[in-house]
């Protein structure tokens, strides 16, 4: 995975702080009550709406792609995802938490799992 910060401020800064959205993903698979998971189909040009990240999660890219995402600390960031990486944010909370969006800059279709858990143990 290659990341590339290309901004500090974008222009969405103050929608992006107002954010309650916690659907994190384009699909929920499956939840009970330890934790939920869900799929990320996004299609080029495709964008994940504004979405709230305050438990811990782990994601992982099922295809190789290209993603833009906008963070409300106003940072810009850039990715390039290989088949497999994945990355896990143990230690989120509602005091903890960041908002994003992530739309795919790629050619093909981006494909991620992603697990969000309910509690820490």
């Amino acid at each position: 995975m290659l990341v590339k910060k290309i901004s500090d401020n974008h222009e969405n800064i103050s929608a992006l702080t107002k954010c309650t959205n916690k659907n994190i993903g384009t699909h929920k698979l499956l939840e009970n009550n330890e934790f939920t998971i869900w799929q990320i189909h996004l299609e080029p040009g495709e964008e994940l709406p504004p979405h709230l990240h305050d438990k811990p999660y782990f994601w992982t890219v099922l295809t190789d792609g290209y993603a833009r995402a906008l963070y409300d600390d106003g940072s810009v960031i850039e990715v390039e995802y290989k088949k497999g990486d994945t990355k896990y944010f143990p230690d989120l909370t509602s005091k903890k938490k960041f908002i994003h969006s992530l739309i795919n800059q790629g050619q093909s279709p981006l494909v991620f799992v992603t697990v969000e858990f309910h509690s820490v143990r």
